[in-house]
């Protein structure tokens, strides 16, 4: 599939780091280092905007080994870019560490995953139909 990018950002465009990865590695686009201290939370520009086909979604995921390594997450996760936004890609970065953090220019924040999504039209009724499992949630099989 192809998609359009305006790069107005430092960096390469997000890019696959493997042949079989689902999500790019998208960098940090600032002029300046930015400081996150514990449980601070700040919206890091990309200078990337895209045009996604109709049913189609951008999500932004926390990349794992700066979750694992460093405690720092994408807070909305999964972020979602609807196919109509034309906007710059923000990324809103949090530090759940005990420790400072900084995000350096071109560090590469988070991945993005672009998949396709249904609309659905509601069809309102008064009963569903009956399952195993019925309303069981929340640990219900035990584990």
């Amino acid at each position: 599939m192809k998609v359009k990018i305006v790069n107005r950002s430092k960096h390469t465009s997000p890019a696959y780091s493997t042949l079989l990865s689902a999500g790019m590695d998208v960098c940090a686009n600032i002029d300046h280092p930015v400081l996150l201290k514990p449980l601070e939370r700040a919206l890091i520009p990309t200078g990337l905007f895209i045009e996604l086909p109709e049913g189609f979604e951008a999500q932004i995921r926390p990349r794992s080994g700066l979750a694992l390594k460093k405690g720092i997450t994408v807070l909305n996760t999964p972020g979602t870019i609807d196919a109509d936004y034309r906007g710059e890609i923000g990324v809103i970065l949090v530090n759940l560490s005990n420790e400072d953090f900084i995000v350096n220019d071109g560090e590469r924040i988070c991945q993005m995953v672009v998949s396709r999504h249904e609309k659905i039209e509601w069809l309102v009724s008064e009963l569903l139909t009956d399952t195993g499992r019925g309303a069981g949630g929340f640990g219900h099989t035990g584990s």
